[in-house]
């Protein structure tokens, strides 16, 4: 919990931020005739409201949104951004009636020469504006004071397209101004020390060849958007990130199961959390998407150790229990010993635990029963990742092999949500490294499985990896939470 409220460093954007997927779509000019292409009208822009609501859609404020990428709070479950540039008269005449008949937040980026001036097709009045920005719906952004495209401007030139703008709005309309909007979306590091020198919590921008969801954007001074004729696209895609994680160890096997991207310390990631976790132990290897064929799973990653003696051996180094065979399988005697202390994995239908694996209490059925009494599922993993949500040192490893060498990594754990999340670095890490990551990432607890060759993760029947992983017999998966029973008796009868 702490780590949500933990701001990062302005203007950085807290890790947990960019597992979300919110977008920011940008409009122009509503009216009710186009003059270019990228015009909407009234009528079209009521249908994507009805959109947005029949979709599920949650409108946030840019407040809500700079919050979210500043401490990684989690926004409502498909949030949106809605944003208006240039200040034309439609925004207050179509635009605005329809924000407060849905009850819609919105941004409105103004530049202020054109305020109340017949510049371009139509403006906005000063009188518009304080209207619009007495309304708790409605945010204003400085768009500059001439819109001149930043990039290349002198020091003084950029001063007064961000100070003048905000100073100006603000005598004019009796609100502070606490957002920038870059004219064309360009900018250069010139023009962005100076909208931060001006006081400004984030600024908008857009790119049209490089369109962004809020959480990708480098920073909270260029946070990127995307052109309104991509939001029929975006409203499939939005999520506003994991629930915030309560103090209890408490588990949530009920969410729906869902995929993220994230870059963490430069190390690219695919996460995979919800649903409810199981183990598979497959009668032969195979690849972990011909493992899923009929088990109803979603999602899976490569499990733990294997015997590598024989090809087409399913022998797990270390006891293992799957729903999937329904029965208890001890570990070999003269192999236990060198898996001390790794981490046991034990799910039950309502719980997950990791325990240090102790090889002379934890080799029989009732022994792991004694740690977690309706335990469905066992296996020892590699080692430990996150406990109590703090990155494990480089000793915790213990004598595994090649520990800290660069390689492609798989893991699994549960999220401050209490999610069960899955997934693997698709560029080789440390495991050190690797821990510090899945922290910043939301872990509570997360552990190391088989990984280098063997490392695959598997989403809707497709291998999420860009190579052929070497086969496995041994996953852990995520069930879709209204077929548990169903799905635990196909992984029974199908494996």
């Amino acid at each position: 919990m702490l780590a949500y409220l933990n701001a990062a460093p302005f203007p950085e954007i807290n890790p947990r931020a960019r597992l979300a997927k919110v977008p920011v779509i940008m409009y122009h000019d509503i009216l009710p005739e186009k003059k270019v292409f990228f015009d909407v009208t009234p009528e079209e822009f009521e249908q994507r409201l009805q959109l947005i609501k029949q979709k599920g859609l949650t409108p946030i404020s840019m407040d809500q949104l700079v919050t979210h990428l500043r401490t990684g709070l989690p926004l409502p479950e498909k949030p949106i951004l809605l944003t208006f540039d240039d200040g034309y008269s439609g925004h207050f005449d179509y635009v605005y009636p329809l924000l407060k008949k849905y009850n819609y937040p919105a941004l409105f980026a103004i530049y202020t020469a054109k305020v109340g001036k017949p510049i371009g097709r139509s403006s906005l009045t000063w009188e518009h504006l304080r209207e619009m920005a007495k309304d708790p719906l409605i945010t204003i952004s400085s768009h500059s004071v001439n819109h001149k495209v930043m990039a290349g401007l002198t020091p003084s030139e950029l001063a007064i397209e961000t100070q003048e703008s905000k100073r100006l709005l603000e005598t004019e309309l009796g609100v502070p101004v606490r957002y920038f909007t870059y004219p064309e979306g360009k900018y250069d590091a010139q023009a962005v020390e100076s909208v931060k020198q001006a006081g400004y919590a984030a600024a908008l921008t857009m790119d049209d060849n490089d369109e962004r969801l809020a959480g990708k954007s480098d920073n909270l001074l260029t946070i990127g958007r995307i052109g309104q004729s991509r939001l029929t696209e975006m409203v499939n895609v939005a999520w506003g990130g994991s629930k915030l994680p309560t103090f209890s160890q408490t588990f949530d096997f009920t969410s729906p199961v869902v995929r993220t991207n994230a870059t963490i310390d430069n190390t690219p990631f695919i996460f995979i959390a919800g649903g409810k976790p199981v183990t598979i132990h497959a009668k032969k290897r195979d690849q972990v998407p011909k493992i899923l064929e009929g088990t109803g799973a979603i999602a899976a990653v490569d499990g733990g150790f294997f015997s590598l003696e024989f090809l087409d051996s399913n022998a797990m180094l270390g006891p293992v229990l799957s729903q999937s065979e329904g029965e208890f399988i001890p570990g070999k005697r003269g192999e236990i010993p060198f898996l001390a202390k790794r981490p046991l994995v034990l799910i039950s239908p309502n719980a997950v635990k990791f325990v240090p694996f102790d090889y002379i209490k934890h080799n029989t059925l009732e022994g792991i029963q004694a740690e977690l009494p309706d335990v469905t599922d066992a296996f020892v993993a590699a080692g430990w990742l996150v406990e109590n949500e703090q990155p494990q040192p480089l000793e915790r490893f213990g004598r595994l092999y090649s520990v800290n060498e660069l390689r492609h990594r798989a893991f699994w754990g549960i999220n401050e949500a209490g999610q069960p999340q899955i997934g693997v670095a698709t560029e080789p890490i440390g495991s050190v490294d690797l821990g510090a990551a899945l922290a910043k990432a939301g872990f509570r607890n997360a552990v190391m499985l088989d990984s280098g060759a063997s490392t695959s993760l598997a989403y809707k029947g497709a291998s999420l990896v860009g190579y052929t992983p070497r086969p496995v017999p041994h996953v852990v998966a995520l069930l879709p939470p209204a077929a548990e029973l169903n799905a635990s008796c196909a992984l029974v009868s199908s494996r």
